[in-house]
């Protein structure tokens, strides 16, 4: 057995076990940080199997940045989780019978799917470079018209967003940014001018203090 090997079936049992973890314990925080476990193993077994641009897409954008979003709302919220924890009970039968039958038919259509069909040769692997430089000079070579339409669709789509979170709604308290940037400070801070004298004492106050 290869070293190689070795580290697969390592990461493999971590993710499995990071995974089943994520379902099974019952602080949410607890979960996430075994998903962040969960897709850091996921990148090892990518690397093993030289695709170190899913890998590193993996790592930093769905551990750096999915899952820092996630942890966010998790403890910013107090979420009621045993209502949804009952029900994940009650229907946890059915899920795994509905699992297993999907993983048979997966199964069964790879098993079939490889008897017919080739091994296909590696594209990077034939082209003598790596996963990444490969994909670099395909993605924005073959494939750079679709690159860029994806991305004006992702950026108008993020725009399309703005609007659809400033719209009014009764009894939600909304800010309004142009008020904000046409607001002065006179409408804010008023400067109040007294004269720094103090006051004189009643007679009837100093009568008071002489008297033992």
């Amino acid at each position: 057995m290869s070293f190689q090997l070795i580290c697969f079936y390592a990461f493999a049992a971590v993710t499995v076990g990071a995974a089943l973890a994520v379902i099974s314990v019952r602080s949410p925080v607890h979960a996430a940080l075994s998903l962040v476990l969960t897709f850091f193993s996921t990148a090892c077994v990518w690397l093993l199997a030289d695709a170190e641009f899913l890998a590193i897409a993996l790592v930093l954008v769905y551990v750096g940045a999915v899952m820092v979003l996630f942890l966010f709302v998790v403890m910013m919220l107090d979420l009621d989780l045993d209502p949804l924890r009952e029900g994940f009970v009650r229907a946890l039968p059915v899920g795994l019978l509905v699992a297993v039958v999907m993983l048979v038919e997966m199964l069964g259509l790879i098993g079939v799917r490889s008897m017919q069909l080739p091994a296909p040769t590696e594209p990077a692997a034939a082209a003598g470079m790596s996963n990444t430089v490969w994909l670099a000079n395909t993605l924005f070579s073959q494939y750079l018209l679709p690159f860029e339409v994806a991305a004006l669709i992702l950026t108008v789509a993020i725009v399309a967003a703005v609007p659809l979170t400033l719209r009014q709604r009764r009894g939600v308290k909304t800010q309004d940014p142009a008020r904000q940037v046409m607001v002065q400070a006179r409408d804010r801070v008023r400067i109040v001018k007294m004269d720094a004298v103090k006051p004189a004492v009643a007679p009837s106050d100093k009568a008071g203090e002489a008297t033992p």
